[in-house]
Order: structure tokens, then C-alpha cells, then sequence
């Protein structure tokens, strides 16, 4: 998908369930990292994560429906913010998603507590001199380390 065929989801999707039109840009954003979107209040225009789109093709159409609710409401000098009735309200009427689906990040280092044995799963190298278990305070050792 690229920004032309976005651009024409999320006007379809906004005169569909919103009945109404779309007149800002909306294009993809490869710095957004742990968010599906985001809506921009100075200008209208919406940004995308391409990486959620491509990792969780079952949420777009939810995740362009969370978006367009801000930018709608927000239009309509309505609560557009996540804690707003007018927001939760509108949402749940177009069948948007609340939340972003997680980010696949996988763990590349699995260190395990020498004495009580406890798992610690980091996508970072840490000082094993300087870090000890968070439950006895053991030491930790490394125990596997995905091929990088």
C-alpha cells in the first residue's frame, strides 16, 4: 500500500461510516514506532505507521477509523481527546479500534537468575556486573542470545 492507495481508503472509509468527506492528507510515517497513527490539529492531515499496517493488516481499517474520529470530531468542536465521552461514543458507532495492536518487538537476549531461577527477556545487552535480579538479587547469567 502507498500513500495514494491510503489516501483513498480513508476517504472511503469517512464517507461510509461517517458520512462524511475527508479533506486533508493522510500519508504513511516510518518514524511513528508504537502507535497505529496520528491526527494533526493544525493542519487536519493524518500520519500512519506503514510497519503496523504491515505486520497487522487486520487492524487498518480500525486504526483509520480511530484517527478519522478525532479528526471529525475535533472538525465538529466536539471531544475529540481519548478520554472524551463524544470520542468513546462515536468510536464504538463506527466499530473503531481503541488501542494500537501491540508492536512486534522480539526479545534478542534471555538472561535467567542464577539463584531463584527468574527469566528476564531484554532486546538489549546489559552489564551483567552491573545488573542483578530484581526479585533475590542473584546474579544474572546469560543464557541464550538470538544470531544477530
Amino acid at each position: 500500500m502507498n500513500n495514494q492507495d491510503l489516501q483513498q481508503r480513508v476517504e472511503q472509509i469517512s464517507l461510509r461510516d461517517f458520512h462524511r468527506p475527508f479533506m486533508h492528507q493522510a500519508i504513511f510515517n516510518r518514524r511513528l514506532k508504537t502507535t497505529g497513527g496520528r491526527f494533526h490539529l493544525k493542519d487536519g492531515h493524518l500520519d500512519f505507521n506503514p510497519t503496523m499496517f504491515a505486520t497487522h493488516p487486520e487492524a487498518i481499517d480500525g486504526i483509520i477509523k480511530h484517527e478519522l474520529t478525532h479528526y471529525h470530531l475535533y472538525a465538529q468542536h466536539r471531544g475529540y481527546k481519548h478520554g472524551d465521552h463524544d470520542f468513546k461514543t462515536l468510536l464504538a458507532q463506527v466499530g473503531g479500534s481503541r488501542y494500537a495492536p501491540a508492536p512486534d518487538h522480539t526479545a534478542k537476549w534471555h538472561y535467567q537468575c542464577h539463584h531463584c531461577g527468574a527469566d528476564y527477556y531484554r532486546s538489549r545487552k546489559i552489564n551483567l556486573q552491573r545488573y542483578r535480579c530484581g526479585r533475590c538479587h542473584g546474579q544474572l547469567v546469560l543464557q541464550a542470545a538470538e544470531s544477530l
